[in-house]
């Protein structure tokens, strides 16, 4: 039976040292993942985390309230033996970033996505030496060859524990600038996520918004800045910082 369908039967989670970082032991059993692989973490601070997420099991184990081992299950399952395919999958999100995209009218909103969106291009020609351009309407316009194949290298520069993140990062905001400027700290994740939603949050004030799109938007946010806070505590002195990726 898999362990994520078992029901309680440890007294205590415990983070305990393994030879490729740290594991998580439910008494003396460690922890695996769904494939049966060890889970094992870069970090004591995430390894705490997950820990954590186990102590705080009830009766019966319930996935959708234990992110940090969601994660950590993802990177070592999916992402390390498809880390390419993730990779180019995520980067190509560059060639239609959603900060490149901007309204045609009402000149309120164009002026909304201009304050907040033009500043995050100047920061990525600056810092991630990209250049992109925006462009008026949905039609695709495609972006610089060169700046594109540049993004692609940095995202494939990620590890496994990172690319987990930034694909979360980038999926839910819908932009590889804002993804990367997440994990250079341009801003608090709050504000990042809120420059995703410019148009969202525009059309709420127009027209209102339902239970269920708030909710939806709230599940959203949260997702969001757990990948933020799930790259920051999978980070050591080992791994590479982004600003090397530049």
């Amino acid at each position: 039976m898999s362990a994520w369908k078992a029901k309680r039967f440890w007294k205590t989670a415990t983070v305990t040292e393994a030879p490729d970082g740290y594991a998580v032991h439910l008494d003396a059993r460690p922890v695996r993942t769904p494939a049966k692989a060890p889970l094992v973490v870069p970090t004591r601070a995430l390894a705490g985390e997950i820990a954590r997420e186990w102590d705080a099991v009830d009766e019966k184990i319930d996935p959708s309230k234990m992110p940090y081992t969601r994660s950590a299950n993802a990177a070592i399952d999916k992402v390390a033996h498809q880390h390419a395919e993730v990779a180019r999958m995520i980067a190509d999100y560059g060639d239609a970033d959603l900060v490149c995209y901007r309204a045609e009218t009402p000149v309120e909103l164009t002026a909304r996505q201009a304050e907040a969106w033009d500043p995050l291009l100047d920061w990525a020609d600056s810092v991630l030496k990209v250049k992109l351009f925006p462009v008026v309407g949905v039609v695709h316009s495609p972006q610089d060859a060169l700046s594109l194949a540049h993004l692609h290298h940095m995202v494939e520069s990620l590890d496994s524990w990172a690319l987990t993140a930034f694909h979360d990062l980038v999926s839910l905001s819908g932009s590889l600038v804002i993804g990367f400027a997440a994990l250079h700290d341009l801003h608090r994740a709050e504000t990042l996520w809120g420059l995703s939603r410019i148009d969202e949050t525009w059309q709420q004030e127009q027209w209102g918004s339902d239970e269920e799109a708030q909710f939806m938007a709230a599940r959203k946010e949260s997702d969001f800045l757990h990948a933020k806070r799930f790259y920051d505590i999978s980070r050591n002195d080992a791994t590479c910082h982004p600003a090397s990726l530049t």
